[in-house]
């Protein structure tokens, strides 16, 4: 991703720091002004246990944040709306749709004690904002973003590079709730803006996962069902027998090699 990355920040519009002011997005002022109706709705979700980890491995962005408890319920993915949130967050969707610049956006709930360790996203073709719903309103809840922390408080926002290492934590006994969205970084030149949109929309619609039966699944995610299922026999057969487990695994990239070379 280096090369894009080099490209968007190169014609960014707003500056290239871990945090950005929320004035450079006067669009989400809209979303902001509205964060009661979509709070309603996520404790709704909340309530009917409707923000989980995904029920298969299909959910190639955040498949490791599952095991420190992570929780999210997807509103809509690089431009379509789920159709489960469509159903279930009429109004939260309704609010999203008039925000174009938002191209992703879901719940995300962090249990009292769980954490997100360091990590970083790989397009710098979106920013990241994130606005409180239900939040213990405590600086032991908090995200840190380049070796700057900032904690979460309801009907609040806050808008950072994802591609700097960031990680959070919620060292109190209350869950956090979030509304968290990715905004198309804004470009100097429209043919910039039209290719950051192009590219973005490219790569990430292909992960796309659902939240239930009838919402798509992108073909990055419908391969990654298999492979890590695949991972996950592999790991057993290693921690049986790691003599077996080599011979397997060197039979099976000999295989592919075959596969691949045999018509020559």
């Amino acid at each position: 991703m280096s090369p894009l990355n080099g490209f968007v920040y190169m014609f960014s519009r707003v500056p290239s720091t871990p945090f950005l002011e929320p004035s450079f997005f006067p669009e989400l002022a809209q979303i902001k002004a509205h964060w009661e109706t979509i709070r309603v709705e996520a404790i709704a979700l909340h309530e009917a246990s409707k923000i989980q980890a995904a029920g298969v491995y299909n959910d190639i962005g955040f498949n490791s944040f599952f095991r420190r408890g992570w929780r999210r319920f997807y509103l809509k993915w690089y431009d379509r709306p789920h159709p489960s949130a469509v159903a279930q967050c009429p109004n939260t969707v309704s609010i999203l749709q008039k925000v174009p610049t938002v191209k992703a956006a879901m719940f995300a709930m962090l249990p009292p004690g769980g954490v997100l360790t360091l990590h970083r996203d790989p397009y710098a073709g979106s920013l990241r904002y994130h606005l409180g719903l239900v939040t213990p309103n405590d600086d032991n809840c908090a995200i840190i973003v380049d070796g700057q922390r900032y904690s979460w408080r309801d009907g609040e926002e806050v808008v950072f590079d994802e591609t700097y290492l960031h990680w959070a934590e919620n060292k109190t006994d209350k869950t956090r709730i979030i509304l968290f969205c990715d905004i198309e970084r804004p470009m100097k030149y429209r043919w910039a803006q039209a290719f950051n949109h192009a590219v973005g929309g490219f790569l990430m619609r292909a992960a796309t996962s659902p939240n239930e039966m009838g919402d798509r699944t992108g073909g990055l995610n419908r391969a990654f069902k298999y492979l890590y299922s695949i991972r996950l026999v592999g790991k057993r057969l290693k921690a049986w027998n790691r003599i077996v487990y080599y011979i397997v695994k060197w039979l099976m990239f000999g295989g592919i090699a075959v596969a691949i070379f045999w018509r020559y």
